[in-house]
C-alpha cells in the first residue's frame, strides 16, 4: 500500500464511515477486491500476451 501508515488507514476508514455509514462497508469492499481481482487478471492476460508475441517474432 505504499507509504500510507496506521494513521492514515484508520483515518480513511473513519471518512469512509461518514459518508458510507456501516451497513455499506461490506458491500464497498468486496466490490473493490472484485475490481482490483479483475484488473489484476486482465494484467496477467496483457502481459502474458505481449511475452507471447515477443517469443513468437524471435522465432
Amino acid at each position: 500500500m505504499g507509504n500510507l501508515g496506521f494513521g492514515e488507514l484508520l483515518l480513511i476508514g473513519a471518512v469512509l464511515l461518514l459518508f458510507f455509514g456501516p451497513s455499506r462497508l461490506p458491500e464497498l469492499g468486496k466490490s473493490l477486491g472484485k475490481g482490483i481481482q479483475e484488473f489484476k487478471k486482465a494484467s496477467k492476460e496483457l502481459t502474458d500476451s505481449v511475452k507471447d508475441e515477443v517469443t513468437s517474432e524471435k522465432k
